[in-house]
């Protein structure tokens, strides 16, 4: 393999597959070792197995049967030899949905490494997409709280 941008436009077409199975392992299969995912909470899992011992127990109850959709790389670059950034959008839907809902589409940023002859994540941020007018009305209901 070689240090493509093709090949880092990949690895997010490979997660979802992952996770549309409901396999923890083969979702955090690009992952590095020691790599870092920031879910949209905000929470940081640090190293392969560590998503993996979070991501299962999901995929097995409350995310059982979700799937990821409408997935799209809008950029993807080699910053240096070595080194890359891919940026990736995102739909959820949850069993027998057909469509996400706006509040379950995810922008997700990650930085790729070469090593072990292949793209690995070294780490990957995940945030929720949403309006801004959603996002003001939540502030103003917190405010109010």
């Amino acid at each position: 393999m070689e240090q493509s941008v093709e090949a880092m436009r990949a690895v997010p077409a490979r997660m979802n597959e992952g996770w549309n199975h409901g396999d923890a392992t083969a979702f955090a299969a690009d992952l590095a070792d020691d790599a870092e995912l920031v879910d949209f909470e905000g929470t940081i899992h640090k190293g392969r197995d560590a998503v993996i011992a979070f991501n299962q127990p999901l995929f097995d109850t409350v995310l059982k049967g979700s799937r990821l959709v409408r997935s799209e790389v809008p950029f993807a670059r080699i910053v240096r030899p070595g080194w890359g950034v891919v940026h990736h959008r995102v739909g959820m839907v949850m069993a027998g949905e057909r469509e996400p809902l706006s509040s379950r589409y995810f922008m997700q940023l990650l930085a790729l490494v070469w090593q072990n002859d292949r793209w690995e994540i070294a780490t990957l941020q995940n945030a929720r997409l949403i309006p801004l007018e959603t996002a003001m009305t939540l502030d103003a209901q917190a405010a109010t709280a």
